[in-house]
């Protein structure tokens, strides 16, 4: 199995953005046009999609609704969709509407029974996110930062037949300063449950240290802003995940 790499598409007012550190105040805007992105990143060989409605996220409901769903209609692979995804309502709604995989952050931490039923009820379907400040877990946006630790979350869904853990370092998000890759393995040989790595990948380099560690159980990695200012060349990173 090779690591999956997955194109990050951030949602603020309808455009394609990337945020520093998870702050909506820097914004970068990409483009206003998602469903055309999704496209490019499926012609450069992308089978899967990482989708955030950062708005939703701190609305707790969907606000970038009609992007997604655009997104959706026209990208051929597999879509991976997070922000503000609280209710069992909503979580239904996106699996209907052809989304592969729903991220639910905030309520795993709140109502962490939401995330075993959808688990138990969409098979492979839910992926729980870690998102760290500090090694403590991080919700609402980013917003608000819990007392509870990274790895004691993601220990709770060890036995809900959860697809993925995704563990960002928000720290490090959207800087290009390297992926956290220690933490990131650390959290894989800790848990029996598949690790996405996200936050501050830079290159090429990052793809294949964390393409090396597939078997410790790091599943796959969220790029974004390392693709969108063309220092990391999409085509590559993919050839690289599989070479190793």
């Amino acid at each position: 199995m090779s690591l999956i790499i997955f194109p990050a598409i951030d949602l603020k007012g309808g455009q394609v953005v990337r945020l520093a550190e998870g702050d909506m105040a820097r914004a970068t805007v990409y483009g206003d046009d998602p469903a055309h992105q999704a496209m490019l990143f499926a012609e450069q060989g992308a089978a899967h999609l990482h989708v955030v409605d950062l708005d939703g996220a701190f609305a707790g409901a969907s606000v970038n609704g009609e992007a997604v769903k655009a997104i959706v209609r026209r990208f051929p692979g597999h879509v991976q969709l997070g922000g503000g995804i609280r209710t069992r309502a909503s979580i239904e709604s996106w699996f209907d509407l052809g989304v592969s995989r729903v991220v639910i952050g905030t309520a795993a931490l709140e109502n962490p029974e939401l995330v075993r039923e959808a688990a138990r009820d969409f098979p492979g379907g839910i992926v729980v996110a870690v998102d760290a400040r500090d090694g403590m877990v991080a919700t609402r946006g980013w917003a608000d930062v819990s007392r509870v630790e990274v790895i004691d979350l993601a220990r709770r869904f060890e036995d809900a037949g959860v697809a993925a853990l995704l563990f960002t370092d928000v720290g490090r998000d959207g800087l290009l300063r390297g992926a956290n890759i220690e933490a990131t393995v650390d959290l894989a040989r800790a848990v029996h449950i598949p690790v996405i790595a996200s936050g501050g990948v830079k290159g090429l380099a990052d793809i294949h240290i964390l393409a090396l560690h597939v078997r410790d159980g790091v599943e796959g990695v969220i790029t974004g802003r390392a693709l969108y200012d063309g220092r990391l060349d999409l085509a590559a990173a993919l050839s690289v995940a599989a070479a190793a």
